[in-house]
């Protein structure tokens, strides 16, 4: 398989700035054609590339005052190894994090489902039920919600839906995180946001948005939820977001069942 991803971020730096991003594709595609470029007022910034946890790639990017332009691009040809999991990965993976209040979910993840103890069947059924509970509205949440608003409020957005399938699964006893990732077939195109749970021994991708076929989504940063996972997290200084333009592209667009046990490759 070949996918096309691209990012372009533009920002108005509005006091000096120490800023992360996370775009580039994870480091366990071994085959890839890349580039990330980051301009102040179309002078070079300072860019170092900073390793992270199950091969998220990060940006740090100096900028002065002015406008930030970042742009990625990749072609990446084939499926990526397998991630590497330890013992103590599945125990983080199964505790209560920021946005993924699993201890506070666990009661009502217990009534819901209970009775089903195939983990594969579990993983199904959180992902349909999820997506029928919520409806999808671009701009209903805020960038501090969690699973338990998101579920109160019954709508959110991908990063939304992910958080609650992670935390009904994680109340389940099935470790669980989530993942950035390009997305080819996504309309309209954007970052988006998946869950991964630990089935059978491999990560097993859900996407309860349905909005893209989960055989061809791209990672970029893995963790616990959103806060190791955000495109841009400002570390010092003032921004404003101007401008973001994704694009994901494949050679072919599969099908996707949702009873069906996918890794993301």
């Amino acid at each position: 398989m070949r996918r096309d991803v691209s990012s372009r971020i533009t920002l108005n730096v509005t006091e000096p700035a120490d800023l992360v991003f996370a775009v580039a594709a994870s480091a366990q595609y071994a085959a890839v054609e890349e580039e990330f470029s980051a301009t102040v007022g179309g002078v070079p910034a300072e860019v170092r590339e900073v390793a992270d946890a199950h091969g998220t790639r990060l940006h740090r990017v100096k900028a002065g005052v002015g406008r930030l332009e970042t742009t990625y691009r990749a072609t990446i040809h084939g499926e990526a190894e397998a991630d590497a999991t330890s013992e103590a990965d599945l125990l983080v993976y199964g505790r209560p994090s920021r946005y993924a209040e699993s201890d506070a979910l666990a009661p009502t993840a217990g009534g819901e489902f209970a009775g089903i103890r195939d983990p594969a069947q579990l993983l199904a059924s959180v992902s349909s039920w999820v997506g029928t509970r919520l409806a999808y509205v671009s701009g209903s949440s805020l960038p501090t919600d969690g699973a338990t608003r998101t579920l109160l409020a019954r709508q959110g957005v991908c990063r939304d839906y992910a958080h609650l399938c992670v935390a009904l699964l994680r109340g389940l006893g099935i470790p669980a995180r989530q993942v950035a990732v390009y997305a080819p077939g996504l309309m309209p195109m954007d970052f988006h946001a998946v869950a991964e749970a630990w089935i059978d021994g491999a990560w097993r991708v859900v996407d309860a948005t349905t909005l893209a076929p989960r055989s061809t989504l791209v990672r970029i940063a893995t963790g616990r939820d959103a806060a190791d996972t955000a495109f841009l997290t400002v570390v010092s200084g003032r921004i404003e977001l101007l401008e973001i333009e994704v694009t994901a592209t494949a050679d072919v667009l599969p099908d996707d069942d949702i009873d069906e046990l996918v890794s993301i490759g």
